[in-house]
């Protein structure tokens, strides 16, 4: 297929934290250029201080060169984020909150003619007891696919069994289902046959020297002892989990799902 009928997509796994950060600008753009990149999703839920976002973060992961931010559980952590979000028409929020929570939870967005929906949704297995995903993703689906057939869903959730079961119920719906939140980077990306490119987490952007991103010394603490010992973003082994799209902008079909794990060695990236 000729590469202009081919949308390039790249999703970043939950960025944590300042490290998080750090290793996104150091190497979104030579992802960018390598793979000839149109969109660049991330999700960014714990990019201040490793719970929650900002204002200046979102501002700050915008000037890397991201083009949608997507969020999670832990959206308002930063209690300032409740009226910030406003602010902002491409950070999203789970589109499964209640119809009065502040912000949206889908966007469209155009590159060269080409219109792309990107959804936001929560899972409610140990999660927060929010409406029904599958519903609110099939009837937002529904009306989005009368103004693009190009729509990317990040489905957040923590029960890799929901999020198998999601995939499978919007097969064919959409272009991607890419799961997110429990910074894990799962080994089962795929296209399922009705076209829509699978993958059960994502995996995070920040420290592997770490617990899911976290300093371990204090997660270990927690383990052993059950007291809220705090918790801050790890520094060391920064890496970026990603994964990489191509979507036919015809019939907005994934035609290659591919996990990408960066990292910084010795100047370079591999």
């Amino acid at each position: 297929m000729a590469q202009q009928n081919v949308l390039k997509v790249l999703f970043i796994g939950d960025i944590v934290g300042k490290p998080g950060k750090r290793i996104t600008a150091e190497l979104i753009r030579k992802v960018k250029e390598e793979r000839s990149i149109d969109l660049i999703i991330a999700n960014g839920e714990n990019a201040s201080g490793g719970f929650g976002i900002t204002a200046s973060s979102a501002k700050k992961i915008f000037s890397y060169g991201v083009d949608c931010i997507t969020t999670g559980n832990h959206i308002w952590d930063r209690k300032d984020f409740i009226n910030d979000i406003g602010e902002f028409e491409y950070v999203l929020r789970p589109l499964n909150y209640p119809p009065d929570t502040p912000g949206r939870g889908w966007c469209i967005i155009e590159r060269g003619g080409t219109k792309i929906a990107v959804i936001n949704l929560m899972g409610r297995i140990f999660m927060h007891p929010i409406d029904c995903p599958f519903r609110a993703g099939e009837s937002i689906v529904r009306r989005l696919s009368k103004e693009t057939r190009i729509i990317i869903l990040d489905f957040h959730a923590e029960a890799t069994a929901e999020k198998v079961a999601f995939g499978w119920y919007i097969d064919g719906k959409a272009s991607a289902v890419l799961g997110t939140h429990t910074h894990i980077q799962t080994a089962d990306e795929k296209i399922l046959p009705g076209g829509t490119a699978y993958i059960t987490d994502v995996g995070m952007t920040g420290s592997f020297d770490s617990v899911i991103g976290d300093k371990k010394e204090n997660a270990i603490k927690r383990m052993l002892t059950f007291v809220p010992y705090n918790l801050s973003p790890g520094e060391k082994d920064l890496r970026m989990d990603a994964v990489y799209l191509e979507i036919d902008k015809a019939t907005g079909k994934a035609l290659k799902i591919e996990r990408m794990e960066v990292k910084e060695t010795a100047g370079r990236h591999e």
